[in-house]
C-alpha cells in the first residue's frame, strides 16, 4: 500500500529522507521556506511547496492532514522545529517524526508529543566509531545499554562449517537470528545451516560478547 509522507525541511537530511521515500514508490510532499531548496528537490518528490510550517493556516492549505506521517527535518532553527511539531500535533497528525539537534532539543520534542525523535548526527557518529573499532560490523541497533543487534561479516575461518559446529551460542553467548547471503536472507537459520564465504550474520546479544565475536580472526 502506497503511503503518503510529508517532509518539512529539505536540507541534506530532509532531502535524503524525501528522495528515498519517493524512490520506494511513496507519495511525498516536500515543504521548505527556501525557494531554492524547493527548486532543487521538485523532481525528486511528488510535490514540493514553499510554506512556513510554523503557521497552522499554511499547513492546512497544503493538506497536511491527509498524510500518514510527517517528518520534521528542520535544521538548526530549534524554535521553528518545536513550533512545527506543536502545530502538527494540534492538527491531529498521527505520526510525527522529528529530527533533534541535541539532547535538550530531543527532550522538548518528546514532551510536546513527537512520536519519534531521531538524532542523525549523533547516530552517524556512533556508527562510524563502532565501525572503526570493529571493521567487521556493518550495522547495529542498540536495544539497551547492555544489548544490541549487529549485522556483521562472518569471519572467514567459519566458512564451510555449520552453526552447530561453530556453537556460537555456547562459545560467545550470542544468537544468530538471520544470515544475509547473495541478496537473500535466511531467517532463524537451523543449527545445520552451513556458513558460506561472504555471509553476513545478524546477531543478538550482550555488547561485550558482540565485540569479542566481531574481533575474532
Amino acid at each position: 500500500m502506497i503511503k503518503e509522507y510529508a517532509v518539512i525541511g529539505l536540507g541534506r537530511f530532509g532531502s535524503s529522507v524525501a528522495h528515498t521515500l519517493f524512490e520506494a514508490g511513496n507519495d511525498v510532499l516536500g515543504i521548505d521556506m527556501n525557494e531554492e531548496r524547493i527548486e532543487d528537490n521538485k523532481e525528486c518528490v511528488t510535490h514540493a511547496v514553499v510554506a512556513d510550517s510554523t503557521e497552522e493556516t499554511a499547513l492546512k492549505a497544503v493538506g497536511i492532514r491527509n498524510f500518514d506521517c510527517v517528518i520534521v527535518a528542520i535544521g538548526d532553527d530549534i524554535q521553528a522545529s518545536i513550533l512545527t511539531v506543536m502545530v502538527l500535533k494540534d492538527l491531529g497528525i498521527k505520526q510525527v517524526v522529528a529530527k533533534a539537534i541535541n539532547k535538550r532539543h530531543g527532550q522538548v520534542l518528546n514532551k510536546i508529543g513527537a512520536d519519534l525523535v531521531i538524532f542523525p548526527e549523533r547516530d552517524m557518529g556512533e556508527r562510524l566509531a563502532h565501525h572503526l573499532m570493529s571493521p567487521n560490523v556493518l550495522n547495529f541497533i542498540e536495544l539497551s545499554e547492555d544489548y544490541s543487534v549487529e549485522e556483521m561479516k562472518a569471519p572467514s575461518c567459519m566458512a564451510g562449517k555449520s552453526l552447530r559446529e561453530l556453537d556460537v551460542r555456547a562459545r560467545f553467548n550470542l544468537s544468530v537470528i538471520a544470515i544475509h547471503r547473495n541478496g537473500d536472507i535466511i531467517i532463524s537459520p537451523s543449527p545445520d545451516q552451513d556458513v558460506h564465504e561472504g555471509d553476513i550474520f545478524v546477531v543478538i546479544g550482550k555488547n561485550e560478547d558482540l565485540k569479542r565475536f566481531a574481533n575474532m580472526e
